[in-house]
């Protein structure tokens, strides 16, 4: 399909006709296609930024569902640049269809992958990689449209003021990358936050045909037959049509959509500028679940199993002083308040909206012991690493890090040596860390990972697991695993920098309802029995968590 450089002869006549008769002066024309460049290439990037966006949400780690959609979508680019050489000698009808075609497959991808997660996501058997398959599909015929317009923009340029191609090039691809940058800024600052990824994908949708749209049919109208203006005019209309439906139903379709993932059930779901948080249950006797970006964090029906766990080892010893870092819901702050001789709780989350939502939430609030009213529990907002470096040295007893799954893309970073060297760092002689290390049972890797990750940081280390974890729902990178491969246990390593820490709770705190110290010991043998040697540590410029 590439064909082999050939330089054209002189006066080689184009392709086309002859000179294109336009409303308005040539200059005017040529600013017009720039413009109409610009426009289309920030629609473009927004829609590849889209994919990346919701595949992470839906799917799982961002790393690999970025990769996926980027080199599909640059590999469909080519290819569809190369496809469009055909188009040439019909430029502007070629161009207007292909905006059309890409306006309604960009404008509508968000929602088609949302709606095949939330309703088929659990089908298993040969669709358990549907969503999957789904955005391969989408990122290949959004690039191959995306690739197509280069060569044909090329063409309405030099059919209104032919020139040299390498300006004609530079010019293009000028107002290509500008409009590139003011897309990839306008995703994250203004479509993400204000309108949100299914609405911002309909009026992206929406510009990019009216412009693809007026573009050919104002200046180009008279290189396009009569049959071909109205077969534009009516494209154009029902991409318009559909999407204008869409952006009437969206709200609808959103809350059918999370009941179909979350059960009907949902009480609360809000976008922070952080992540989608969901409430469900916590009324009439039902249990509370909390879900970020669509796991399950927070289960009414285990989560004390989980918190007691976390907490309690580490309170053996002096506990004046106490850092959580995460645990934004408050649950974390509640068991360290049980105990005796608490001073100061400092809690460090990244989403103040969650810290909002435990604070007035009656039955989140309730479920936490309404443990933000304690006038000993201080909230700082921001992100765990970069508080930890301003920390004083040793200026904790204690130091609980209730912080997402490791695997998760966002979270390597807070499992990483230099995380730990930090939290280290904060430790006050005879002081104890503890970090919630993902599930043993089924990734056992990613687990002692963590461990090895500790002890490379100056760490002395006692993993342990408590099992009684409830089903359903994934909480590690990947959320389409299906219930059936759901982690089953918590993994949990303490760790001390002056000695080996004890895995024996304190006398004086209050029992915990479904720990002891021996079920803590025999949990910590099982562990042992899983150890995986030779792992290396993760760091921030090598992370060893990816699945």
């Amino acid at each position: 399909m590439i064909e082999p450089h050939a330089p054209a002869p002189p006066g080689t006549a184009p392709p086309w006709a002859g000179p294109v008769r336009l409303p308005v002066r040539p200059a005017v024309g040529r600013f017009l296609v720039l413009a109409g460049v610009f426009v289309c290439a920030a629609c473009g990037l927004v829609y590849e930024l889209e994919l990346v966006a919701l595949a992470s949400y839906l799917i799982g780690d961002s790393v690999t569902q970025a990769s996926v959609v980027l080199s599909v979508m640059v590999f469909a680019m080519g290819v569809g640049s190369l496809l469009a050489k055909r188009l040439r000698r019909h430029a502007a009808a070629g161009f207007g269809a292909i905006e059309a075609a890409l306006a309604l497959v960009g404008g509508c991808s968000a929602m088609a992958l949302y709606a095949v997660f939330a309703w088929t996501g659990d089908w298993g058997g040969l669709w358990a990689n549907g969503p999957r398959c789904l955005l391969v599909a989408f990122s290949l015929a959004i690039g191959l449209l995306i690739g197509a317009e280069v060569p044909l923009l090329m063409e309405l340029i030099q059919r209104i003021r032919r020139q040299d191609a390498g300006g004609a090039v530079a010019d293009l691809f000028a107002a290509d990358y500008v409009g590139g940058l003011v897309g990839g800024l306008a995703f994250p600052f203004l479509l993400l936050p204000m309108l949100g990824q299914l609405t911002g994908a309909l009026i992206t949708g929406t510009v990019n045909a009216i412009v693809g749209g007026a573009l050919v049919l104002g200046l180009f109208r008279r290189d396009l037959t009569r049959r071909a203006r109205w077969l534009l005019v009516i494209a154009n209309l029902a991409v318009l049509g559909v999407l204008a439906a869409a952006a009437v139903l969206v709200d609808d379709f959103e809350r059918a959509a999370r009941q179909a993932v979350y059960g009907d059930d949902v009480r609360v779901a809000l976008q922070t500028d952080v992540q989608e948080v969901v409430l469900t249950g916590g009324t009439h006797g039902r249990p509370l679940d909390l879900f970020l970006d669509g796991r399950l964090r927070v289960s009414g029906r285990d989560e004390r199993r989980y918190h007691e766990a976390l907490v309690h080892p580490a309170m053996n010893g002096p506990h004046t002083r106490v850092l959580i870092l995460g645990g934004g819901d408050g649950l974390a702050a509640r068991e360290v308040l049980r105990h005796p001789g608490v001073g100061r709780v400092d809690v460090v989350e990244l989403d103040a909206g969650v810290v909002r939502l435990a604070r007035t939430d009656p039955a989140l609030a309730a479920l936490n012991g309404h443990a933000y009213d304690d006038p000993r529990v201080h909230v700082t907002t921001g992100d765990a690493f970069g508080w930890l470096r301003q920390a004083r040295p040793a200026a904790y007893d204690v130091v609980i890090a209730d912080l997402p799954d490791p695997g998760i893309t966002a979270s390597t970073k807070l499992y990483s040596q230099e995380f730990y060297g930090l939290a280290h760092r904060a430790l006050a002689p005879g002081g104890r860390l503890v970090v919630h290390a993902g599930p043993v049972s089924s990734r056992p890797r990613v687990f002692w990972t963590v461990d090895t990750t500790m002890r490379a940081a100056g760490l002395r280390t006692v993993p342990y697991c408590v099992g009684g974890r409830d089903e359903g729902f994934a909480a590690g990178p990947d959320r389409v695993t299906g219930a059936s491969r759901a982690p089953r246990d918590w993994g949990f390593v303490l760790a001390a920098a002056d000695m080996t820490p004890s895995l024996g709770l304190d006398g004086h705190a209050p029992p915990p309802r479904t720990l002891t110290k021996a079920s803590l010991a025999v949990d910590a043998r099982t562990v042992a029995g899983t150890r995986i040697t030779g792992l290396p540590p993760s760091t921030l410029v090598h992370p060893e968590y990816a699945n």
